[in-house]
């Protein structure tokens, strides 16, 4: 079925699956991979962790996806919940450093990316309260309603994408989601909870 999706015989591979499929043959075609997610990893994982360990863990998280290739399943053409979950599980041995970082910007409002926390902020809220506000109330939260706030709001990850990178139902998904918002909305007190959709509409308390 995916040999289908090829333009023509010796044309690169169309979708993730079927680079990590050729590459079970042709190690080196996993390069691809890399080369089109890398980069989204990487920001995610500063943006979560800060600079100190974005390098290591994208590198960590390539690694590990190319050991395990063989049990991709190669039903999913996108890889992205795949390797986004990987890559959360590493953050997760590393949640005091994921906590500090987002307490330090709460304080400071610098974000560690050139990317604004507040670009899903309403436009009424200055860029530096809604950094400082996000920031905090994200910190507060339990790492699991973290993590499933941070996909859906930040990796732009619909309810199944964020199941598949979690490896949990998508009720799961949903009841995590709803108590990080509820979560949100309390610590946000009269602000915009500044937690968007995937499609980015912000949702207001």
């Amino acid at each position: 079925m995916h040999e289908e999706a090829r333009a023509s015989w010796g044309d690169p591979p169309t979708d993730d699956a079927l680079v990590i499929q050729e590459s079970l043959e042709r190690p080196e075609v996993f390069a691809r991979l890399y080369d089109r997610h890398a980069a989204e990893i990487h920001r995610y994982v500063m943006r979560r962790l800060g600079d100190s360990h974005a390098d290591d863990i994208t590198a960590q998280t390539f690694l590990i996806a190319f050991r395990n290739r063989a049990r991709y399943d190669v039903a999913r053409a996108s890889a992205r919940p795949w390797l986004y979950g990987i890559a959360g599980n590493l953050i997760g041995s590393h949640r005091r450093s994921e906590v500090r970082a987002l307490r330090a910007l709460a304080r400071t409002g610098v974000d560690p990316v050139a990317e604004s926390w507040s670009e899903r902020a309403d436009e009424r809220v200055t860029a530096e309260a809604s950094q400082q506000a996000l920031a905090g109330a994200i910190a507060a939260l339990p790492g699991k309603d973290r993590h499933v706030l941070l996909l859906f709001a930040w990796a732009d990850f619909t309810y199944q994408e964020c199941a598949d990178a979690l490896g949990v139902p998508v009720g799961t998904v949903r009841s995590r989601l709803s108590r990080a918002r509820r979560k949100m909305r309390t610590a946000l007190g009269a602000d915009p909870t500044l937690v968007s959709d995937h499609k980015g509409a912000v949702t207001h308390g």
